[in-house]
């Protein structure tokens, strides 16, 4: 009996210490769980705390002209390409969404017809490539919905074609310092079903816009017989703001300098709204011209007024930058 005891007490004590040692493993297995659940995914390739680009050595590849390289055979463009001279592009420097501004190229890539997209190819075809030519890996990860909702609304090109940068998007960034063409950016994502590629290269914007004085307006007039005008009206009516008064006061100046000089006053919009009540505004606001020109001593007998609304763009309608564009007046020289 004594020996039955003692065997059912030892047995005991094993089995205690065996559930012990089986909770500390499943306790050590969660613990390992959330920690590569809570994983920061979004750190930098680079063990630099802060990103520093002169940090990149500088390619004495010759790497060709924008945007640089072509796809891999068999892969194609989706769609038309966003492509602009200058716009800014967000990328994951140190694992935050940077803008960086410059001449942008963006796509979404698939296979051509017959073909099928493999995630593998696409990534490696590229790396590959931009390795041959000097350019250094800075990230490959994802970012968090935070960071997301942080940047998203501050991109004018989120939702267009090629775009990335979402949460849980796995995006590999290089970077080609180059001595001629300056510091251009790429970035690419995909799954096994389709892909997309940035390219930026890194300019600061050129200034373009100049104070409309009498002297432009008379050389425009004289040197192309036209001169394109953003004056300013109030919304949606043909009374003419304080900046449209004063660009009619340099128009005067202009006419008065050119004596014997006739024009033709041209209204026009964008194609937003009634096509009728756009035509009727426009030849509106380009009699309120004439009659302001008249009013400052610029004889009626020199001028003509007329409204064309959305009927002869400068450009599409297809964004509201060229709808900007052709909210315009024109000054078209007769004689």
């Amino acid at each position: 009996m004594k020996t039955t005891t003692t065997t059912l007490l030892a047995s005991a004590v094993l089995l205690l210490a065996c559930n012990n040692t089986r909770k500390q493993e499943q306790d050590k297995t969660q613990q390992d769980t959330s920690v590569i659940q809570g994983a920061d995914t979004s750190q930098p390739i680079s063990k630099n705390p802060t990103f520093d680009i002169e940090s990149i050595a500088i390619t004495n590849s010759d790497i060709g002209t924008f945007p640089y390289f072509t796809l891999p055979k068999g892969l194609k463009a989706v769609n038309k390409p966003l492509q602009k001279d200058f716009d800014v592009c967000f990328f994951p420097v140190n694992g935050v969404m940077t803008p960086v501004e410059g001449k942008l190229y963006k796509i979404n890539v698939d296979a051509e017809q017959g073909q099928q997209f493999s995630q593998r190819y696409y990534e490696k075809s590229i790396e590959d490539y931009l390795q041959s030519v000097g350019a250094v890996k800075v990230f490959d990860g994802t970012i968090g919905q935070q960071e997301y909702e942080r940047y998203n609304k501050q991109d004018p090109n989120k939702g267009d074609e090629g775009d990335m940068g979402y949460a849980d998007e796995q995006i590999k960034f290089y970077i080609i310092r180059t001595k001629d063409q300056g510091n251009v950016y790429i970035q690419f994502s995909a799954n096994n079903f389709a892909g997309k590629l940035n390219i930026l290269q890194e300019a600061a914007l050129k200034q373009t816009i100049t104070k409309v004085t009498a002297e432009s307006i008379a050389r425009e007039l004289n040197e192309k017989g036209k001169s394109i005008l953003y004056i300013n009206f109030d919304t949606d009516k043909s009374s003419l703001t304080t900046e449209g008064k004063e660009v009619v006061q340099q128009i005067s100046a202009a006419l008065k300098k050119e004596g014997s000089m006739m024009i033709k006053i041209e209204g026009h919009t964008d194609n937003t709204g009634d096509a009728a009540h756009n035509k009727k505004l426009s030849g509106e606001r380009a009699n309120a011209v004439m009659n302001a020109l008249i009013t400052d001593g610029v004889s009626k007998s020199r001028l003509k007024a007329e409204g064309f609304g959305a009927e002869r763009p400068l450009v599409a309608n297809d964004s509201e930058t060229n709808k900007a564009k052709n909210r315009r007046v024109e000054l078209i020289k007769i004689k």
